[in-house]
């Protein structure tokens, strides 16, 4: 289970102008991760446009991703939805050879209740030949799964084995760490909170600015898994602004802004999202150029 320790990444899916997936940036950016300090890449989350992406696409990014990692480190496939025979469907036709874990996010826009939340991701255990990872993010779902139900699927099966927990309720948190199966993982899925779930107890972060400046995000959290409060918290402050300006406008606008300004991919998003105005691209620039 250390493998999923530290830092994960929740991967863009960069596109090149004419809104095509662009493999060559993708290689470059697994490297990137790979090369400074990254713990586990994750395909195909929210931050990797995966609404917008065809099942074609998804089947390629996963190949790029899959060879161009060449086994350096775990790796985490986003399959996940409302509609459970669909996301049990999907996990039965994708090969999951080279995949270490499903990250399934909690049913969106149904608004089930607890009850048909746990018997969602009890269906899906039932059939994931991986470990899963559950996806609670309740600013995008509208609903929250509440930790009462998180720990239930923790106790009840056993390829359940951690949550990215993404509702920027730090109490929530405090009660998942209090409460949860020792081996269960309560993984960060808000970045400007990650710091402080790990010297709660918690086990990392799946990060969107992490995958831009990877030095200094993973020596943060890994300064924090050592318990080592008072240097973690002096990276934490240099990185807070940038945190700030990535979900300033939407997710992964923000977060291309930066590969932009590192020019390792374009800014490109697609429909529904659009760029990151001009103004944020600015301050996101300044930002790179003074970090050093």
């Amino acid at each position: 289970m250390t493998k999923f320790y530290g830092t994960g990444v929740a991967l863009i899916t960069p596109f090149n102008e004419d809104l095509s997936v662009d493999h060559e940036a993708l290689k470059n950016i697994v490297n990137y991760n790979v090369e400074n300090g990254t713990d586990y890449l994750v395909i195909s989350g929210t931050t990797g446009e995966s609404v917008t992406i065809t099942k074609e696409e998804k089947k390629a990014i996963i190949a790029t991703i899959v060879e161009t990692n060449n086994g350096r480190l775990p790796l985490v496939l986003g399959i996940g939805g409302n509609n459970t025979a669909n996301v049990i469907e999907e996990i039965k036709s994708t090969d999951l050879s080279q995949i270490d874990a499903v990250l399934s996010v909690s049913p969106y826009y149904s608004k089930p209740t607890q009850e048909g939340i746990y018997q969602h991701f009890k269906a899906i255990s039932e059939v994931c030949p991986v470990d899963i990872i559950l996806y609670n993010v309740p600013g995008r779902t509208a609903s929250n799964m509440l930790p009462e139900t998180t720990l239930r699927l923790a106790n009840d099966f056993k390829n359940i084995v951690a949550v990215k927990e993404a509702g920027n309720n730090m109490g929530q948190y405090l009660r998942l760490l209090k409460d949860k199966p020792e081996d269960f993982l309560i993984i960060s899925g808000d970045d400007d909170l990650a710091l402080g779930v790990v010297l709660a107890g918690g086990a990392g972060v799946i990060s969107v600015i992490g995958q831009g400046l990877p030095k200094q995000f993973s020596k943060m959290i890994k300064l924090g898994l050592e318990g080592k409060a008072k240097e973690a918290y002096d990276i934490h402050f240099k990185l807070m602004d940038i945190v700030g300006y990535i979900f300033a406008e939407n997710n992964p606008a923000g977060i291309k802004a930066v590969y932009q300004a590192l020019g390792l991919a374009s800014d490109a998003v697609r429909l529904p999202l659009v760029p990151a105005t001009e103004e944020l691209k600015e301050k996101i620039k300044d930002f790179i150029a003074n970090l050093g």
